[in-house]
């Protein structure tokens, strides 16, 4: 007697996850998955997220600096005017209005960018982690260590690792912080080999880096590694291990921690 084939339908298999891979559920969309295996961002809600972080560094920025709508709304009228009295001279005052308004709300921006990031400076200089403070807020593959070095005073020594190499970055009293600098090169040299260390100073006296040039200071520095080179170093860098002191990341007034908006604005 023939067997009757099975009716029943075989399981669904689960989808695989990986780049440009969906993952669903039963009733849900598709949610599209990026490269780190999380759910993508939407552009608009990329951009919501921008408007909100802007509007907070103003709040903050206001705050500390009054005048700054004054000095955007200049930066502004003053742009504006100069491009719509070169289009006046063409005769099409119109036609440049669109390009007037643009470049008048473009260097509004910068003037708030620039305003905003003196403001951060001036509220962290002198605390302690201001240093690693602007380490952490620069552009580019920097890879920063906070207090791998430092004493009850609060005295620090930042170990930052890039294109040029190792970068160990103190903050502190100069007499305090000089032997916390040697010792960490002649720690680090056992794994690092040829590759050149360079120390800062952070502070105003003469030799030692000023915070607000820190960030420029560091990025002039030559370029004398690749990127494979970096990577490499990293990796050994972090089979050294060691203690990190308990140094402050990212201080602000009154004890808070830096937001996301104004290390965003910081970068722009």
């Amino acid at each position: 007697m023939a067997r009757s084939k099975s009716t029943d339908t075989p399981p669904p298999t689960a989808a695989k996850t990986g780049k440009g891979a969906t993952a669903s559920g039963k009733g849900d969309k598709a949610v599209k998955l990026g490269k780190d295996g999380k759910p993508k961002v939407g552009r608009w809600k990329k951009f919501t997220t921008s408007l909100g972080q802007i509007k907070q560094a103003y709040k903050l920025t206001y705050k500390n600096d009054p005048k700054l709508p004054w000095v955007m709304l200049i930066a502004f009228v003053v742009v504006a005017a100069v491009i719509e009295l070169i289009a006046i001279l063409f005769g099409a005052p119109l036609l440049f209005l669109p390009i007037a308004v643009l470049l008048g709300a473009l260097a509004a921006l910068v003037v708030f960018s620039r305003r905003a990031q003196g403001s951060a400076y001036r509220q962290v200089e002198g605390q302690p982690g201001a240093a690693a403070w602007v380490l952490e807020g620069m552009r580019g593959d920097w890879r920063v260590t906070s207090g791998v070095a430092g004493t009850p005073q609060l005295d620090a020594v930042h170990r930052v690792l890039g294109r040029p190499g190792i970068i160990l970055v103190a903050e502190g009293v100069p007499q305090r912080v000089r032997p916390l600098i040697a010792q960490e090169k002649r720690r680090i040299a056992k794994v690092v080999g040829d590759t050149p260390i360079y120390d800062i100073t952070v502070g105003d006296d003469e030799g030692q880096v000023p915070l607000k040039k820190l960030s420029s200071h560091v990025m002039k520095l030559p370029r004398n590694l690749d990127g494979a080179e970096v990577n490499s170093l990293g990796k050994r860098m972090n089979a050294l291990g060691g203690a990190r002191m308990p140094i402050p990341g990212g201080p602000m007034p009154g004890g808070k921690q830096m937001t996301v908006s104004q290390r965003q604005m910081r970068r722009r």
